[in-house]
């Protein structure tokens, strides 16, 4: 596969920090390099995302979790980029943009970055999800325009959908248990990370991952077309 003069995409998305590199370096090197990806359905992903972001807006964080410093969330959803990362000491074309859940001011000055999720799956841990946190407090403590922030604490705050509430048609709703999770801040683990995405990416055509299903899906579809 040809290898464009430019790649499609300069930004790094802070997901892919996390399901990108743990799945196949093949489409992620394809993603950024060509704009090409598989299409997913996640139809209720938007949906419980927004009740979660109105859900918690203006709230205090001590009701989120009594852990948290006293502070209260103030901003919903808005999407911050980086200044270019350096890799080994130097500038690289890369940046990261992406679009966080819940932001929360803090008394003391500095913010709480919460991120929302809705799953019973047990990854929910702060060690698989803190590259992609991370990435967010990057890029607001070196925004590429604006004020700087400082990132002082960060976690997940997951529902598990778990029970139906309602007795009729119209009144059914689903209940979840909610728990925050800390995401203990790691920026020598995240450097690494993203030295090693990066590298990835300027580098030629990688190989596809064991388990990647895309990949194995089109080696099998060939496969009965030959």
């Amino acid at each position: 596969m040809k290898k464009p003069a430019i790649p499609a995409r300069e930004n790094i998305s802070p997901s892919d920090l996390t399901f990108g590199l743990s799945t196949c370096k093949r489409c992620l090197w394809i993603k950024y390099w060509h704009k090409v990806t598989m299409p997913g359905a996640f139809p209720l992903v938007g949906t419980f995302s927004s009740l979660q972001e109105r859900t918690f807006r203006g709230v205090a964080t001590v009701e989120i979790d009594p852990s948290l410093r006293p502070g209260r969330v103030t901003k919903l959803a808005e999407w911050v980029k980086s200044k270019p990362l350096l890799v080994d000491g130097e500038e690289s074309r890369w940046r990261i943009l992406g679009k966080y859940d819940l932001v929360a001011e803090n008394e003391d000055g500095t913010v709480a970055l919460i991120d929302c999720k809705v799953s019973d799956s047990a990854r929910d841990s702060g060690e698989f999800y803190s590259p992609q946190l991370e990435a967010y407090a990057y890029a607001m403590e070196r925004p590429a325009a604006g004020k700087a922030v400082s990132v002082a604490t960060m976690g997940l705050l997951v529902w598990n959908p778990n029970k139906v509430l309602g007795a009729d048609a119209q009144s059914y709703a689903f209940g979840v248990s909610q728990k925050y999770v800390p995401v203990p801040r790691n920026y020598e683990k995240f450097n690494l990370v993203i030295t090693d995405f990066i590298k990835v990416l300027e580098g030629p055509l990688p190989e596809s991952g064991p388990t990647c299903t895309t990949c194995n899906y089109l080696v099998e579809r060939l496969a009965l077309e030959d």
